[in-house]
């Protein structure tokens, strides 16, 4: 009879925890902003139609997987605004359906929707620019980055040439905005570190490096003189492919091309990454860019909030991510969290070739008071951020 009593018991206890569970529901909207990119000379690397979204949607399944065994439910919109199109009506029309809104769109056009009315109490989430100014003085509290900032990935390219005593670095930049707020960051992370930008080019060429980039390429860098490697800003994946082995000295080249500080890469493999990037390919049918990989943790790091703390309401899932209870698996060998004072995801870095993970962010020996991820990009005390504070 007791024996049966306690199964009874147990039997109302999960039934009661399942009613409990069943309540939340949680619908995400990816946000999509398209926009015209300017012309490049080689196609061999077309932006997908899909790139984020699907990082999105494997987010989705990851957090279905989990909540089918809690009782909660997901569910992912995705809404793309086309060139010339009316964002605010779209970013409303997003925030009526949810209040978790993955961004896809330039730096100006979140700041607009996070300052809509209708988002003060919603979650946002940058899955696709690394601007400075949106960790910084143009923070917002209800704005989350997934996307390493520029900073994060040229502080993780600086700690590598310190190790490997490469102090001497010219640097060669495009004339595109998001080549110069990557040149910009590679100057303020060699001065962080103690290395020296010795040099620097304008990319201005109009002719086709394609057929003159071995005659073009060596008097262009013919001054610079003798350096230990080249730093290539070149966001667009324009013009770098082509100062390799074609420079006047004989050597590397990191940044946008080389040896890249990046969020993600098919060959980052380690730590069950190998796993990630077969399930992506399954979806999507091509590999995992870093837009992706921004996507799909901006979406987990809902689900797991929600799974943490059983509950669908944005201040308290808010409250929980940027908690010190938060962390996230993301496939990088430690837990991932968010930066309290930005809303910034920190996040190791890989160094990338085209082959191979050469090393990744931050390097052993590069220490920090609070967590060693908090080298890569604006600290606490750097922050001109005050929305978070």
């Amino acid at each position: 009879m007791q024996r049966r009593n306690l199964g009874t018991c147990l039997a109302g206890l999960v039934l009661a925890a399942q009613a409990a569970l069943a309540d939340v529901n949680v619908p995400a909207v990816y946000l999509r902003q398209e926009v015209d990119l300017p012309p490049t000379l080689s196609n061999l690397d077309p932006v997908p139609g899909d790139l984020g979204e699907i990082g999105a949607r494997l987010g989705l399944a990851d957090n279905m997987t989990t909540g089918s065994f809690l009782g909660q439910s997901y569910a992912l919109e995705v809404i793309s605004i086309p060139v010339g199109g009316d964002l605010i009506a779209s970013a409303r029309n997003a925030l009526e359906q949810s209040p978790f809104l993955i961004l896809d769109a330039p730096a100006s056009d979140q700041l607009t929707v996070a300052d809509l009315p209708e988002a003060q109490s919603a979650l946002l989430f940058n899955a696709s620019s690394a601007d400075m100014n949106l960790r910084g003085e143009d923070c917002r509290s209800n704005l989350f980055h997934t996307l390493p900032s520029y900073q994060m990935r040229s502080d993780a390219l600086m700690q590598f040439a310190r190790f490997k005593k490469w102090e001497s670095l010219p640097l060669v930049a495009g004339t595109h905005p998001q080549d110069k707020a990557f040149a910009e960051a590679l100057r303020q992370s060699a001065a962080k570190f103690g290395l020296r930008i010795e040099g620097e080019k304008s990319w201005v060429f109009d002719a086709d490096m394609r057929r003159n980039a071995s005659q073009e390429v060596p008097l262009f860098t013919q001054d610079f003189g003798d350096y230990d490697i080249l730093l290539i800003a070149d966001e667009l994946h324009d013009f770098g492919r082509y100062i390799a082995y074609n420079t006047w000295q004989p050597r590397p080249v990191a940044g946008s091309e080389g040896l890249v500080p990046t969020a993600w890469a098919p060959v980052v493999e380690q730590w069950g990454a190998a796993q990630l990037q077969s399930r992506f390919h399954d979806l999507a049918a091509r590999p995992m860019h870093p837009q992706d990989y921004a996507a799909w943790a901006a979406m987990r790091s809902i689900g797991e909030a929600v799974t943490r703390t059983n509950s669908d309401d944005p201040a308290v899932l808010r409250a929980f991510i940027l908690s010190e209870k938060f962390e996230l698996a993301g496939f990088k060998g430690r837990p991932l969290s968010f930066r309290s004072w930005n809303g910034q995801l920190r996040q190791p870095i890989p160094l990338v070739t085209p082959r191979a993970l050469v090393a990744q962010a931050p390097l052993e020996g590069y220490l920090h008071q609070r967590n060693e991820l908090d080298t890569l990009g604006l600290d606490e005390p750097e922050s001109a951020c005050e929305a978070f504070r």
